[in-house]
């Protein structure tokens, strides 16, 4: 299916693996320019790959979200180069690395860096792009929100509280944007094998006693088989692809929505 986003270029903030690199490898591989952000330094690696095997134009940089100042920056460097920008995507994300079950094993120190990375560096993006997307004409704005945003999910309580403050921000921006016929929708994925769903068991597993450790595998899969209706992972090309269609006029008239890309664990009547 074409998209026509041939020639639209995006920014992807957090795309130097996992959901963001498959996100960008999307839009990419639908002839759009790719703009890696993250503070992860092989991020130009990341934009080095997707260029060689996608029609697209990619480039990556270094980029710290949390920093507003840097945000800006950039915002004023790719902006002014890149007029067809019209599309943003945070992706950048990080859970506690502790098990949050009951809330108050952790301690309020863990929350700050968690809400930081998770809320504040896509606030900082908005901010800093808001200007520029005003002026696009059209554009679409996504945030890569969690299932554990709908949930109040006990297992990392800052990272599930730091997701659902996104998908409120989200329709703010998705209401302030609208005259500029720019849409703002978020994703929010389900049981997905990444680094940060690695740690959750990692956390939950270093509390067990002998008996009950399990390989993540095999948690992972008792997790899927007792929340997930179609029993099965998803990935970030799943995500990926849900990305660029939100992106596209195919979804013209799709704005203020958390889209769950989860195999059917959120259902909504």
């Amino acid at each position: 299916m074409d998209l026509a986003l041939t020639g639209d270029c995006v920014l992807v903030v957090g795309g130097a693996k996992g959901i963001g690199y498959a996100i960008a490898q999307q839009f990419a591989n639908q002839g759009a320019d790719v703009v890696l952000a993250d503070i992860d330094p092989n991020v130009n690696d990341s934009a080095t790959v997707i260029d060689a095997d996608t029609t697209g134009n990619v480039r990556g940089f270094i980029l710290d979200a949390t920093d507003y100042a840097a945000v800006k920056s950039l915002a004023s460097e790719i902006g002014g180069e890149a007029s067809n920008l019209n599309h943003i995507v945070y992706a950048a994300g990080v859970g506690s690395n502790k098990f949050g079950f009951p809330f108050w094993e952790m301690e309020p120190s863990d929350w700050p860096f968690v809400l930081e990375v998770n809320l504040m560096g896509a606030v900082n993006v908005a901010h800093a792009f808001a200007s520029h997307m005003q002026q696009c004409g059209s554009g679409s704005i996504l945030f890569i929100a969690s299932i554990a945003a709908q949930m109040g999910s006990q297992t990392d309580p800052p990272y599930s509280a730091a997701k659902a403050a996104i998908v409120n921000f989200m329709q703010v921006v998705a209401k302030d944007f609208a005259r500029y016929n720019v849409r703002a929708n978020a994703i929010s994925p389900g049981m997905i094998q990444t680094t940060l769903n690695k740690s959750v068991w990692s956390a939950w597993n270093q509390r067990q006693t002998e008996d009950n450790k399990r390989e993540y595998e095999d948690w992972a899969d008792e997790k899927i088989s007792a929340i997930c209706p179609l029993g099965r992972w998803q990935t970030p090309d799943d995500i990926g692809k849900m990305a660029v269609f939100l992106a596209s006029q195919a979804a013209k008239n799709v704005t203020g929505q958390t889209v769950n890309v989860d195999g059917g664990i959120i259902m909504h009547s």
